[in-house]
């Protein structure tokens, strides 16, 4: 006997139609494997309209290009950042950890979408989505970082110096150049494993003047 759950003898189970999400997310999911592989040169309009399982002239319903593909991953992945970046800040308990959890999260989301950061560092010349959405994350991590060195100074626990944004901008842009040459095995970089000492070790000294920074 047939139940609510089990279709009627003979007769076929309804299969979901994949939803315009559905494809969205099918072609942002391609384009992300596509690029572990290849660069983003080598990479086509057809090539992801097959493997997200739909024609070319559907690509084009979703996206206006394999660049447009690419900048709305990065914004997917910028939002996951801030998002790890935030939730990291409030679990910390002092500033060393503090600091050292916004350095974590910038890291990992490098190492963990090499490729993808890569393919936006290619696209970064000549495509003014990308610059615009790269400088707007950098100027977030720039205005935090001043802000948190204000207070550091404000409660007498780092020295006066050089404007604190002016110091921020340096040390934000320094993380993304020597993150993106390490992970993406262009040298001259840093193992893997010491890039977080390192900067964490320039961060302090840098705001502090000594990187014995409690907590």
């Amino acid at each position: 006997m047939a139940t609510a759950e089990d279709p009627a003898p003979g007769r076929s189970r309804r299969v979901r139609r994949p939803t315009g999400d559905d494809r969205e997310r099918a072609l942002l999911a391609t384009a992300e494997q596509l690029l572990e592989q290849r660069p983003l040169a080598d990479i086509s309009v057809d090539d992801l309209a097959r493997g997200a399982g739909i024609s070319r002239s559907t690509f084009y319903f979703y996206f206006a290009s394999k660049e447009a593909v690419v900048l709305a991953l990065l914004d997917r992945v910028v939002a996951e950042a801030r998002a790890a970046r935030t939730a990291a800040l409030a679990g910390a308990t002092g500033a060393r950890d503090a600091w050292r959890a916004a350095l974590v999260t910038v890291r990992d989301t490098f190492r963990d979408h090499r490729a993808l950061t890569a393919a936006a560092t290619e696209l970064l010349a000549a495509s003014p989505e990308v610059q615009s959405l790269w400088s707007a994350v950098m100027e977030d991590f720039v205005t935090e970082t001043a802000a948190a060195i204000e207070a550091e100074r404000a409660r007498g626990a780092a020295p006066p110096g050089p404007a604190a944004r002016d110091l921020a901008v340096a040390l934000n842009w320094m993380n993304e150049r020597v993150i993106q040459v390490s992970v993406s095995g262009r040298g001259p970089g840093l193992a893997e494993d010491d890039v977080l000492d390192v900067l964490l070790t320039v961060w302090l000294r840098t705001i502090y003047g000594t990187d014995a920074v409690p907590g």
